[in-house]
């Protein structure tokens, strides 16, 4: 009987925790925290007008010189 009780009370603590988890990755992100620790652009950052298209990298042999032409756009 012991047994059931803890499985019960892990439960409901777990649950719990999922919860809190769910919260703060909801302040993480709509704070703007997340795009600060990630270095990611905001979404009205996409897009510049120096900058309208969509980077892709295409070639095979020289990805990290489209990278760094990419990055030189900013």
């Amino acid at each position: 009987m012991h047994h059931s009780n803890n499985t019960l009370l892990d439960k409901v603590v777990s649950r719990l925790d999922v919860y809190e988890l769910r919260d703060d990755g909801w302040l993480f992100v709509s704070t703007g925290l997340a795009y600060d620790v990630f270095g990611s652009p905001r979404p009205n950052e996409y897009f510049t007008e120096n900058r309208q298209g969509i980077p892709l990298i295409i070639g095979r042999f020289d990805p990290l010189e489209q990278l760094d032409e990419f990055s030189r756009s900013f």
